[in-house]
């Protein structure tokens, strides 16, 4: 049975709907919690190692030190090239590790909203044509050299790339699960608060699109996978 390895750093935010995808595929899931776990065994793994949001930057590496390694680890798993997915603090830590500047974005951006998807042959994300899809970030990156560049929203620019078919980077939030967002309204509430966002609306839209953007994120895994041989 083949595993995936993911690396998480709050523990709420996990790999909600792709999880079923993966035990439906006979998949196995090891969890690594970033800060606490040794990650050099999740990012030497030879197989696909996903990488997940949270709310801290990645340069706040003076509070959180784990960051430095936790960099170097992925700089090195990117050079041999290793199936690599990254989501929102992910996609920032693959930028950061291919040398792109990662920084605080001029607002943040939360809740549903479409992509614009880059004119490709064949782009990765064409699923989620039209599908509203789940932000929630503050941050925001550079795009780094050779990466090809796969959609924008209207607030930032850069919102997915990929380096080749090994390595793909979603500042949004592909794997988000309608049965538990709650979770995020819950573990977010200061921020939300903070930001006069409205939970009631953030809980009515879950219920409104991510049923849609589930199907949109099974293609696309099934997609990524065959594209490597994974499955």
């Amino acid at each position: 049975m083949k595993t995936i390895y993911v690396i998480q750093h709050l523990a709420f935010e996990d790999l909600g709907s792709l999880e079923d995808v993966f035990y439906q595929l006979n998949f196995r899931i090891r969890y690594f919690e970033a800060g606490i776990d040794d990650l050099t065994p999740a990012m030497q793994h030879d197989g696909l190692t996903i990488i997940l949001g949270g709310p801290i930057g990645v340069y706040e590496e003076e509070d959180y030190p784990f960051l430095k390694q936790e960099t170097e680890l992925l700089k090195q798993r990117l050079i041999d090239n290793k199936p690599t997915i990254g989501i929102c603090l992910g996609a920032q830590l693959i930028a950061k590790a291919l040398g792109a500047k990662v920084y605080a974005g001029h607002q943040k951006e939360i809740g549903w909203s479409t992509l614009q998807l880059q004119s490709l042959q064949d782009n990765l994300l064409e699923a989620l044509n039209n599908i509203p899809v789940l932000h929630w970030h503050g941050d925001t990156f550079d795009l780094p050299t050779n990466a090809k560049l796969l959609a924008s929203s209207d607030l930032y620019p850069h919102q997915a790339f990929s380096v080749g078919d090994a390595v793909l980077a979603l500042q949004f939030h592909l794997e988000v699960s309608e049965a538990h967002f709650e979770r995020w309204l819950i573990g977010h509430t200061s921020e939300l608060r903070q930001g006069h966002f409205s939970i009631p609306q953030l809980r009515s839209d879950n219920k409104r699109y991510t049923p849609q953007l589930e199907e949109a994120a099974h293609i696309i895994l099934m997609k990524y996978l065959t594209k490597l041989n994974l499955i």
